[in-house]
Parts: structure tokens; C-alpha cells; sequence
């Protein structure tokens, strides 16, 4: 018996990303897809590449309905958006996974610092933030799971071992980060027309970028005491991806070996994290298109510095 799952904002790229994933899953039916700007017609008349495999009809937003017919929403809406429409479900009786960062943040005035009002802060404390490989029992019983960052999935899964074991000092961690143009969604912005990104990488919202406080919040949990990091995105010319490369003190001296060690025992059981051999470091082409996190470890003996990509 197949779970019957709605897509609520399924034609950015967000919502496409997510068809294409649970078309292949197996315990999945999606039921219904929704769209305000593209209702009435097909999403395979929409996106081409899912001719035969998706040709449900793009519907206006009705929770009354599509509750009726699906028991797991998704939603992959803006920001503010999404706190409302999660309360309209969550009352029919589904359970939902939102894809924006509404619900990532468990504390409102840290939510309200970076991104303005909350517009259903009683269901924050509820929201499990979305991370299987940190949080996997707790998302089995959840009626409202927070969909992990872009940023923040790369740098809390590269963080963790070390976090988890207390090896680093905490306030020496730095994340230099880097995206591909898709991560800033579906939208007409000239900042990032093929134009205005092609042959050129920048930095961008130094020292104040959303995500900050997302990978802050889950790497205080793993070591039990308030962290601040530094953390500096940077957008790239290319279409999807992103690699992170993170830069930390231990307190004591450790070598590549070791370090290779505690993260093979942390992820051993991690299906979607491989770790790469010895020496060698992740390449966005490898992860492309797949559900995996690829992660590289050094010991900089010069500089005393662990290096985590």
C-alpha cells in the first residue's frame, strides 16, 4: 500500500526536485500537485521530462480537498507562506514536510531576527528539524518535520563527528561555502541571470546570511553549549551543487588517519553519507542528482587545523 503525498508549490525548483525523487520511491503515490500560476495544465505539459510518469493536473491551493486524497504534504512554498498553509493541514489531520525555512528554527525571536514575523510560532517548538543522520527517531513520530537548509545540511553533517565528541574548540570553526546558481530558486532576478553569474564567483550576505543561525542552532544541540560560527557563502557558475569546506581547531593533535576514523565509525550506518578514501576530497559531479553527502577529512599538521570538505 502506497502513501498518498501532495506537492504544494510543485513547479519551482524545489517542488520539481522533489517530484522527480518520489516518482522513484517506492512506498509513494503522488495524489496531487499544486501550482497558482500554472493550474489547469499537466505537469508533464509543464516539465517534458516526466511525460508518462507525472501527468496529474496542476491544482489551486484547497486544503479542504487535497487533504481528502493525501495523507503527507509537502510543501515547498516561500517563506511566511508555508507557516500558514502547515497549520491548515496539520489541523485536516495530515502530516507535513516543509521544504522552507519556516520551521527550521525551534525559537521565534531567533526566526523573527533573520526572517521577520511567524505567523504560527505555537508549532514551532513542535517542528523536528529534518536531519535522518541527527534526528531520524524523533522525524518517525513527527506530524511536522522542518526540510533541512541547503547550507546547513552540508555543514552540520561535516561538523558533527568532531562536534559530537567534543574535539574541536568551538569557537574556531569557520564554514566557506559554495553554491550553485538554482539554490536561490525559481525566480527573475537579474543577480543571478546567466550573464550576471557566468565566469565569475563572489561572495555574498557576508556575515549575514539566513542559514547562519540553522547551523548554529543544530551544532549547539550536538554539543550541548551555545556556538557561534563563522559562516561565508559564495555563489558559483554553475547550475546546482554546493561544497563546503570547513575549518576547525582541535584540542588536541590528532592526524588524517584518526580523524578518518571517527568519522567512518559516526557514519558508518548512514546510508546516504559516504565517506571519501583517504587523501582523496569530494567533487560536486559525484553527488549530482543523487540523495548523497560526500565528505573528505584532513589534519593540516603545519597549521594545526582539521579541514573538513
Amino acid at each position: 500500500m502506497k502513501t498518498p503525498v501532495a506537492i504544494i508549490g510543485a513547479t519551482g525548483y524545489t517542488g520539481v526536485e522533489l517530484a522527480r525523487l518520489l516518482i522513484h520511491h517506492p512506498q509513494v503515490e503522488i495524489v496531487s500537485v499544486t501550482s497558482q500560476s500554472k493550474s489547469g495544465l499537466t505537469y508533464s505539459q509543464c516539465f517534458p521530462a516526466f511525460k508518462n510518469k507525472l501527468n496529474l493536473e496542476l491544482e489551486k491551493l484547497n486544503p479542504d480537498l487535497i487533504a481528502k486524497k493525501a495523507k503527507i504534504i509537502f510543501l515547498c512554498l516561500p517563506h511566511h507562506e508555508s507557516a500558514e498553509t502547515a497549520k491548515k493541514f496539520l489541523d485536516l489531520g495530515c502530516k507535513v514536510i516543509d521544504l522552507s525555512a519556516d520551521f527550521r528554527l525551534s525559537a521565534a525571536e531567533v526566526y523573527e531576527a533573520w526572517y521577520g514575523p511567524h505567523r504560527s510560532q505555537e508549532l514551532l517548538k513542535e517542528a523536528v528539524y529534518g536531519l535522518p543522520e541527527l534526528h531520524r527517531e524523533q522525524i518517525k513520530k513527527a506530524r511536522l518535520v522542518a526540510n533541512p537548509g541547503c547550507y546547513p545540511t552540508s555543514c552540520i553533517l561535516g561538523l558533527a563527528p568532531l562536534v559530537k565528541k567534543k574535539a574541536i574548540d568551538l569557537k574556531s570553526i569557520h564554514c566557506d561555502s559554495k553554491s550553485g546558481v538554482s539554490g536561490a530558486g525559481r525566480k527573475t532576478d537579474p543577480s543571478i541571470l546567466f550573464c550576471e553569474v557566468n565566469e565569475g564567483v563572489k561572495a555574498y550576505k557576508v556575515g549575514n546570511h539566513r542559514h547562519t543561525p540553522e547551523i548554529e542552532q543544530e551544532i549547539s544541540r550536538l554539543a550541548g553549549e551555545s556556538v557561534v560560527l563563522s559562516f561565508t557563502p559564495h555563489l558559483i557558475p554553475m547550475d546546482r551543487g554546493i561544497l563546503s569546506t570547513l575549518y576547525a581547531q582541535p584540542f588536541q593533535k590528532t592526524d588524517s588517519k584518526s580523524l578518518h576514523q571517527l568519522y567512518q565509525e559516526f557514519y558508518k550506518d548512514e546510508p546516504f553519507v559516504r565517506l571519501c578514501p583517504l587523501g582523496e576530497f569530494p567533487d560536486t559531479r559525484n553527488v549530482k542528482m543523487t540523495n548523497y553527502c560526500d565528505i573528505g577529512v584532513y589534519y593540516d599538521d603545519r597549521t594545526g587545523r582539521v579541514i573538513i570538505v
